[in-house]
């Protein structure tokens, strides 16, 4: 299996926000609108740390981890969860999803989003797109490039010019994020 996942290169985000738009356009969840916020798949935090002069903010653009051992999937009662074998894209069957919450509390990144039936949804990597051979929506709008998208192979080699690390976790997360 060739898992796929996302590249960050936190140096090149400027914030603005266009992969959260794009995610939430392609995926049809409801828009951002003043006291809701709807389901969001990508979310766009701003961080900053030390004190001034020595001040660093950056942006993080974060969605599904992909993970190679999904919490998400171990604790579902339902079976809806699962991860795909030939590309290591996990996914959710809505129609299976009984809305427990379990998923969302196992999770140690937060994913797990609730539509307004109740049931789970986040990103699947844009899967109808990739099957169509474009990039997910998020990383395809991307005016930076900051975003990037592909086999975690392709990825670490692209990330290898860079002081780029794989992000560590139990669920072993299939993300790089470099500053």
């Amino acid at each position: 299996m060739a898992q796929r996942g996302f590249y960050i290169e936190l140096d090149r985000c400027v914030g603005c926000h266009s992969c959260e738009v794009a995610c939430k356009q392609w995926n049809g969840l409801a828009p951002n609108v003043v006291g809701k916020t709807g389901p969001k798949w990508r979310t766009v935090t701003s961080i900053e740390s030390g004190v001034f002069p020595n001040l660093i903010a950056v942006n993080l653009s974060m969605a599904c981890m992909h993970c190679g051992d999904p919490a998400c999937q171990a604790v579902c009662p339902s079976g809806a969860i699962s991860k795909r074998s030939e590309d290591g894209i996990v996914v959710v069957d809505d129609t299976k999803c009984i809305g427990c919450h379990y998923c969302f509390f196992a999770c140690p990144f937060g994913v797990p989003q609730y539509g307004a039936d109740g049931t789970m949804q986040k990103c699947n990597l844009c899967l109808e797109r990739l099957q169509q051979g474009k990039e997910p929506a998020c990383v395809a709008t991307c005016p930076s490039s900051a975003l990037h998208s592909g086999t975690m192979e392709d990825l670490s080699k692209m990330a290898q010019e860079k002081a780029a690390k794989k992000l560590a976790a139990s669920t072993t997360p299939s993300v790089i994020i470099s500053r």
